[in-house]
């Protein structure tokens, strides 16, 4: 049964046009063709990756952010209380009014104190400006050197100025040493993002990054099935291309350099727009739609090369809405302080978009009055200068 599920997964009309068998793309003569058996080092390099992450972490990172002076905001820690600590870890993070005075009721506190003790609850297990930091700057990094070693790739190639070329003697195109390792670099870290997912910063668009992800890597493992080599390193360069510029201006914002994120931010959007909304529908979708079936007829490959560049697309156009409704915040002089869930730029002349996928730092008006009259004990005030504060 597996022998026989191996087959049809591997039949030749699925991935091949026409006319053209696995033997057509045996190496020979010295040419050497893209081959499935080649991505299985994606999976070690993925947790090489992690590795490297974790030393670019804790030596490059982590000294960078403190020359940079990243401050973390001091967060009032929400005092040991069982009740509260049991419905926030099985129930819900977010109690509804009812839950707030049953929750009152059982813990002896006013419901405001409850409420205020979620508030501090939620805070805690939000991720810090070091943190951050730290995961921005990884990406930054990969994303910068992989655009310069993906041009460096592509750029004298000719069907990087001709996009027929793309197809000249498809499938028949041998595998450059270049690709290669473009490729296997590339796998292997949208590899190691998925495995780290859980456990980086999350945002309000979790689900579309794993869609993103498995899409990625789904798009890159058949492009190479399929000798779809040319179009994948076209379309991995053309991504690469804003990713630097958006974690730099998250670097920035966290560092509290607001002008200097603002200006990479609207650098960022207008290249993000240019290439994921511009090119990548009317030139390198064009590319893959229109142009092989001038050599070829359709067949499953065609299709299902082209579907998931469209998901991409969808997302994109996903992030797009965002982008432009922060940049209209920023724009209109609406903006506060946050690109990338960081609140690093204080609000006022000069502050930062926020990022539509991030959640918010709670804060209540009663958090400066608490500072003067003392924290929480057990869920209630206690006593400071003789006074007892109440709700």
């Amino acid at each position: 049964m597996f022998q026989t599920l191996y087959n049809y997964f591997w039949w030749e009309r699925l991935w091949l046009p026409e006319n053209v068998t696995w033997a057509d793309l045996e190496d020979q003569d010295g040419r050497v063709y893209a081959k499935a058996s080649h991505l299985y080092i994606t999976l070690p390099l993925a947790f090489l990756f992690l590795i490297v992450r974790h030393l670019f972490e804790t030596y490059v990172a982590t000294p960078l952010a403190r020359l940079l002076n990243v401050k973390e905001k001091i967060r009032l820690k929400a005092t040991p209380n069982a009740v509260l600590e049991k419905f926030y870890a099985a129930t819900s993070k977010h109690p509804k009014q009812a839950d707030v005075e049953m929750l009152s009721k059982k813990s002896g506190c006013s419901g405001r104190q409850v409420e205020r003790w979620f508030r501090r609850r939620r805070n805690q297990d939000r991720p810090s400006l070091l943190k951050k930091f730290r995961e921005a700057s990884w990406r930054f990094t990969f994303y910068l050197i992989a655009f310069i070693a993906g041009m460096a790739v592509i750029v004298d190639k000719p069907w990087f100025y001709d996009l027929r070329e793309v197809w000249k003697g498809y499938p028949i195109q041998s595998m450059l040493p270049s690709q290669y390792w473009y490729y296997m670099i590339e796998l292997s870290f949208y590899w190691s993002l998925l495995f780290s997912i859980a456990s980086d910063v999350k945002r309000k668009d979790f689900k579309e990054q794993i869609i993103h992800h498995v899409a990625t890597i789904i798009l890159i493992s058949f492009s190479w099935f399929a000798n779809y080599i040319r179009a994948g390193t076209l379309i991995m360069a053309l991504h690469d291309s804003s990713d630097y510029l958006l974690e730099s201006a998250k670097m920035f914002n966290y560092a509290g350099w607001r002008n200097t994120c603002n200006n990479i931010f609207i650098v960022f959007a207008a290249v993000f727009i240019i290439t994921r909304l511009v090119i990548l529908p009317f030139w390198i979708m064009h590319c893959t739609l229109v142009y092989p079936l001038e050599l070829y007829p359709a067949f499953f490959g065609y299709y299902f090369f082209n579907v998931m560049v469209a998901v991409l697309l969808l997302l994109h156009i996903f992030w797009a809405y965002l982008i432009i409704r922060m940049a209209q915040k920023f724009i209109t002089g609406k903006a506060r302080g946050g690109l990338g869930t960081a609140r690093g730029c204080p609000r006022g002349e000069g502050a930062v978009v926020e990022d539509e996928r991030s959640d918010r730092e709670e804060t209540d008006n009663s958090e400066e009055e608490e500072e003067k009259n003392g924290p929480l004990s057990n869920g209630h005030p206690v006593l400071n200068n003789n006074h007892r504060k109440t709700d």
